[in-house]
């Protein structure tokens, strides 16, 4: 009878850890899903909501501790309750470190305390842990949080950042490629092409990727939809490629999930006022009284064209001939091959807390268009009354409206100051200088 009874103690506590590890992953659940069984209204009260849970849990837990505390298995529980929070906790790396230690073939564990470095701010104690759970079983939280840590971590140039990131997008991928439904992985890579495509050339393709990518997460797993950090880095994206009505929404989005983040709804009032000035000002043509705009005008004429009046000028696409000038109204949207757009400068507004150099040209028809200049040195800008020529001009016609709030004008927009002629003459290469935006990194 005492033997069967032993037998059986193993089983009773295999049950009970089993319950514990079931109560920590409701508190998962109920972080994660949170939106599934509350509305957007509620979002203020999503982090007191989840830190009482953190706690209901952690008594339950605590409760057991004197029995179970010397196992690896209630020790990972208690960690990863804790890691629940976004911040770091002491109690969550010590019960997480004594884990593994006690069981190092632990793959949650050091993923989990990984995670708990991740947000101490030690980097590399963070990939060491990701790393040595890879090296006991390939699996996809280790290789999506590697990810992120690549991205995040110093590099000693941008050669070394750019291979960083290009690894980081291979973890990502490989991570996806172990589970095709798990929206974290999908949303991971997103952020990861992101950064590639800033890093590298701002290839137009990369940028579609990490679209797809962004799309793809919120069809394979209804809670990423209401990740704020995957609307507000889409947002992002949205404003560099100049859709800004749906940038708008994505940080309208973000801020209506995490009603405590200030950088969405900061950027969502930038964007507004700035299309805001670029609509009154296209409308003003920059407030120049109408004699000075005639007589900046009047000298305006085919020999501001420059190199582009040569037979042998060579467009960025790769197309040689000279150029025939255009007015502004007579240019189709999309990309106007073997024109050119010839313009005074009326206006122009700084690129702080935004992605473009804008300025606003007025051409000998006195129409006026938007120019947004990409990848532009601080030093780099123009002033009213220079002569502007752009080779092969992209043009858009913006249609936006966003809380009855409306905007509507054409714009060009121009990859880098180097394809400019700004009076008469090409722009020297330290004019440019690549573009770099900020983005939430991470969704843990």
């Amino acid at each position: 009878m005492a033997e069967e009874e032993k037998s059986g103690e193993p089983v009773k506590e295999n049950s009970e850890l089993q319950v514990m590890k079931d109560l920590v992953d409701e508190l998962y659940n109920f972080r994660d899903c949170y939106f599934e069984a509350h509305s957007v209204e509620e979002a203020g009260s999503k982090q007191s909501d989840v830190a009482q849970e953190i706690q209901k849990t952690l008594k339950k837990l605590e409760e057991k501790e004197d029995h179970f505390k010397h196992k690896a298995e209630f020790l990972l529980q208690k960690g990863r309750c804790l890691n629940v929070a976004p911040d770091f906790s002491h109690v969550a790396e010590e019960c997480l470190s004594k884990a593994v230690k006690l069981e190092p073939g632990l793959v949650e564990g050091w993923n989990t305390l990984g995670e708990q470095y991740w947000k101490k701010g030690d980097l590399m104690g963070a990939k060491n842990c990701f790393t040595g759970a890879l090296q006991q079983s390939k699996n996809k939280v280790s290789l999506r949080n590697l990810s992120m840590v690549l991205r995040q971590s110093p590099a000693a140039d941008s050669d070394k950042h750019g291979k960083q990131v290009m690894d980081s997008v291979d973890m990502a991928r490989q991570a996806v490629q172990l589970d095709v439904t798990d929206g974290t992985s999908w949303y991971i890579l997103g952020n990861a092409y992101v950064s590639l495509f800033f890093t590298c050339g701002q290839n137009p393709q990369l940028s579609q990727q990490a679209l797809s990518a962004y799309t793809q997460s919120e069809k394979v797993d209804r809670a990423a939809s209401s990740y704020p950090e995957l609307h507000f880095n889409r947002a992002t994206l949205f404003q560099y490629e100049e859709m800004f009505g749906s940038a708008l929404g994505g940080y309208s989005r973000a801020a209506a999930l995490d009603p405590g983040w200030e950088e969405p709804p900061e950027r969502e009032k930038q964007l507004l006022v700035y299309l805001g000035k670029v609509t009154e000002h296209v409308q003003s043509k920059g407030k120049v009284k109408a004699r000075r705009l005639r007589t900046m005008l009047s000298n305006l004429n085919t020999s501001a064209l420059g190199p582009c009046s040569s037979p042998q000028f060579r467009s960025q696409t790769g197309r040689v001939g000279s150029l025939e000038p255009r007015t502004l109204s007579s240019l189709t949207h999309g990309h106007n091959a073997g024109m050119a757009a010839l313009g005074k400068v009326v206006f122009s507004l700084a690129s702080e807390g935004r992605m473009a150099f804008t300025f606003g040209m007025v051409d000998s028809e006195e129409s006026c268009i938007v120019v947004m200049v990409y990848n532009t040195a601080n030093s780099w800008g123009v002033l009213i009354g220079d002569t502007v020529v752009i080779p092969e001009p992209q043009v858009k016609r913006n249609s936006i409206t966003h809380k009855d709030e409306s905007f509507d004008f054409r714009s060009i927009r121009v990859d880098s100051p180097l394809l400019l002629i700004v009076n008469g003459k090409k722009q020297n290469v330290q004019s440019q200088i690549a573009a770099s935006v900020s983005y939430k990194p991470q969704s843990e």
